[in-house]
């Protein structure tokens, strides 16, 4: 993988990109109005839905993660309205933070960095604040290597209230299982970087009858993203603004390859990349950050021996090994080092990334 001078970037997103998909995105510009786009707008909706397991419509927006999120909350809610916010890390707290800058009256319930949503803490919540608009959260926290349990919250927040479902899966979406329809989740927020094998450059949402219901009540202010402006293009097979088409075109190979090798064996894949990497992790004589329980199946979270200077640590990895590891954030800064094992990744290139790790860490500590 760190062949050809090219690092083995195990970050968390932007992912590497295989050869073929490259080539793909450095195609020749096409008219985003005309019928070729049409064609491919039409295939990756469909694709993209089989993923997502819904038969509710999705949207491609030119942005990052961040502004599908920013989408979930503009079109859905209102400034005043009660948010209740599932905390377990960065991205989360940045949910929250995009509901409150647009005037909505946000909860917070955080949870210890390393940890999953407590299933009883959150019905808990709920039952005391009985008027809660909507329910926004991370699915999978790349910062600390958590996956939330999505579908068991699902059902807690439909049991205990009509509140809508908002999900960040920036990064879970295409690495892990989301049945959008079956769970009833009103609006999903990812990213081409992610497990889509593709550039940055293009957000996806889906949205429900119910967030449908929201929007015609929300008086958010939005126009770029305004998901009227895409469903309305939508149906005359145009994006209702420029699209970043380099990340469209690997999008269409990426989406097409996931459901021809067929969900559940992406998901099977991605299920045991990780599992591999747990376990190197433990046979270098590491822990984990999270309770494995929750260890998401995109990132792995490994917690670095008291004694060394992470900041070091990564960049002696990066230095002699030309593997490119993610770091901790906000107070995990140092403290542990991440591995992205999401989209196109084999054992070796976890194997070098570890063994790279390993060696870093007999050098620092001998």
């Amino acid at each position: 993988m760190a062949s050809h001078n090219q690092p083995n970037l195990r970050i968390p997103g932007p992912v590497p990109l295989p050869d073929d998909v490259l080539a793909v995105a450095g195609s020749q510009m096409i008219n985003h109005r005309g019928t070729e786009y049409a064609e491919m707008l039409d295939q990756m909706s469909s694709n993209l839905k089989t993923v997502f397991m819904t038969n509710n419509d999705v949207y491609f927006i030119t942005a990052s993660g961040t502004g599908a999120m920013e989408a979930a909350v503009v079109n859905t809610i209102s400034p005043g309205d009660k948010v209740l916010s599932i905390i377990i890390g960065v991205f989360g707290e940045r949910f929250a933070e995009i509901a409150e800058a647009y005037g909505a009256d946000v909860d917070r319930l955080n949870f210890e960095l390393g940890n999953a949503a407590d299933l009883d803490a959150v019905r808990e919540n709920i039952r005391k604040n009985p008027h809660i608009k909507a329910v926004i959260f991370t699915h999978n926290e790349s910062s600390t290597g958590v996956s939330n349990p999505l579908k068991e919250l699902c059902t807690v927040i439909h049991e205990e209230s009509d509140a809508l479902i908002l999900v960040d899966a920036v990064s879970s979406a295409g690495g892990v299982p989301i049945a959008v329809d079956a769970w009833g989740v009103d609006v999903v927020a990812t990213a081409s970087q992610k497990s889509w094998v593709s550039p940055p450059g293009i957000a996806m949402i889906t949205f429900s009858k119910k967030a449908w219901a929201a929007y015609a009540k929300s008086t958010m202010p939005k126009y770029y993203l305004d998901v009227q402006q895409y469903e309305d293009y939508l149906k005359i097979g145009q994006p209702p603004f420029t699209p970043c088409l380099p990340a469209m075109f690997t999008l269409k190979i990426a989406l097409q390859s996931m459901v021809d090798e067929g969900i559940e064996n992406v998901f099977q894949r991605h299920h045991e990349i990780a599992e591999h990497t747990r376990k190197g992790a433990s046979s270098i004589g590491l822990d984990l950050l999270p309770d494995p329980k929750f260890a998401s199946n995109t990132v792995t979270a490994i917690r670095l021996p008291d004694d060394v200077d992470g900041k070091k640590f990564l960049s002696n990895v990066n230095d002699n090994f030309n593997v490119v590891l993610g770091g901790g954030q906000k107070s995990l800064t140092g403290k542990i080092f991440r591995i992205g094992h999401m989209g196109w990744v084999e054992k070796s290139h976890i194997d070098e990334a570890l063994n790279a790790a390993s060696e870093t860490l007999n050098r620092m500590t001998s």
